[in-house]
């Protein structure tokens, strides 16, 4: 599946706020959503939206949430500096310091979690999307936007989902 290529911007000793999806949950809508000719940020507001929703591809609740949960934490300081993160049903934010090369950082993460996740689901085949969405994080300002931003977007499940421990962060 190809839904256009995203470009990255990897700069060393920058914090980074990354968004990836499950394989499954780039349907139709989220494909033709992805597939606009608008800003970059413009369409993965538009994606997260809608993913917020969705139930499509929505693989990371109970086991699976624990297991990706401790899988993230167990990097901190080897792939990354981690700082905050929160798991939704279809897809996750982070905001990290890689100490790698950002598309390193990437390929482990994914590549080392879809294979766990796999045997956990008992499935095969693609588990993440291929590609994700970056930004740069240029200032405190938008450190704390994008801190909140992720701190508050377990509250768009509702009470029950909210309740699992979806979000970690470091400045509570």
């Amino acid at each position: 599946m190809r839904y256009g290529h995203l470009r990255h911007i990897d700069m060393k000793g920058y914090y980074q706020f990354i968004t990836f999806r499950t394989y499954d949950s780039t349907d139709n809508y989220l494909k033709r959503v992805l597939g606009q000719n608008i800003p970059e940020n413009k369409k993965q507001y538009e994606a997260d939206i809608y993913l917020d929703s969705s139930k499509v591809g929505a693989y990371l609740n109970d086991e699976v949430l624990i297991l990706l949960s401790d899988f993230l934490k167990s990097k901190d300081k080897i792939l990354y500096e981690l700082t905050a993160f929160v798991i939704m049903p279809n897809h996750i934010h982070l905001l990290i310091k890689p100490l790698q090369k950002l598309s390193l950082v990437m390929q482990s993460i994914k590549g080392a979690s879809s294979r766990e996740i796999n045997k956990t689901l008992k499935r095969k085949g693609s588990f993440w999307a291929k590609d994700y969405y970056d930004k740069v994080i240029k200032d405190e300002r938008q450190f704390e936007l994008v801190y909140n931003y992720i701190k508050n977007n377990s509250l768009k499940l509702g009470e029950a989902e909210a309740s699992l421990p979806r979000f970690y962060g470091i400045y509570e």
